[in-house]
C-alpha cells in the first residue's frame, strides 16, 4: 500500500533516511533530526511531502517497506511545477516486491493528476542497480547538465557578500 506520510511515520522515516545514508557511504552525512523532518513535512509551510510504502506479512504484521520524500520544482520553459523525488528507498530485504516501482508511479501519477510536466530525481553513477530500474522505465539521463552544490564555508561567503 502507498499513501501519504503521516506524522506519525516520522520516526520509522528518518531510520530509512538513515539507512539510505548508509548505503550511500554517507552516514555521517545526515544532521537532519526527526524533529527536522517532522517540521519540513507537517509544519505550517511544508517544504517537502513524502509517500510510504507499507509491506503486510504473512502474519498480517505491518511494517514500512519504504518512502518517497519529494518536493516541487518549476520550470520555466513549461511554466508548470514539477516534482524532485530527493530520495526513494526501500528496505533491502523488500526490494524486487514492487515498492519502488509503485512509489514511483504513485508520484507519476500525481505529476498527470496535478499537470505537472516532469519528475525528476538524481542517482548516484555507481548505483548500477538503480540506474538499471530508472533505464527500464524509460527514464532518460541528463548527460548534458551536471549537478551543482553550494553549501558550507562557501555558501556563507557568497551570502555574506565575500565569496
Amino acid at each position: 500500500m502507498i499513501r501519504p506520510a503521516r506524522p506519525d511515520d516520522v520516526p520509522a522515516i528518518f531510520r530509512m533516511i538513515g539507512d539510505l545514508a548508509e548505503y550511500e557511504k554517507e552516514p555521517e552525512s545526515v544532521t537532519a533530526t526527526e524533529d527536522d523532518i517532522r517540521a519540513a513535512l507537517f509544519g505550517p509551510e511544508p517544504a517537502a511531502f513524502c509517500h510510504v510504502a507499507e509491506h503486510t506479512g504473512e502474519d498480517g504484521s505491518v511494517e514500512h517497506a519504504g518512502f518517497a520524500l519529494w518536493f516541487h520544482t518549476f520550470s520555466t520553459w513549461t511554466g508548470k511545477r514539477g516534482i524532485h523525488l530527493e530520495d526513494l528507498f526501500v528496505h533491502p530485504h523488500l526490494r524486487g516486491h514492487g515498492y519502488g516501482l509503485a512509489l514511483l508511479r504513485e508520484l507519476a501519477a500525481l505529476c498527470v493528476e496535478r499537470g505537472y510536466t516532469r519528475l525528476e530525481w538524481a542517482v548516484l553513477d555507481w548505483n548500477e542497480p538503480a540506474i538499471r530500474f530508472y533505464d527500464s522505465l524509460g527514464s532518460s539521463s541528463l548527460d548534458e547538465w551536471t549537478d551543482r552544490r553550494l553549501d558550507g564555508a562557501a555558501l556563507a561567503a557568497l551570502g555574506a557578500g565575500t565569496g
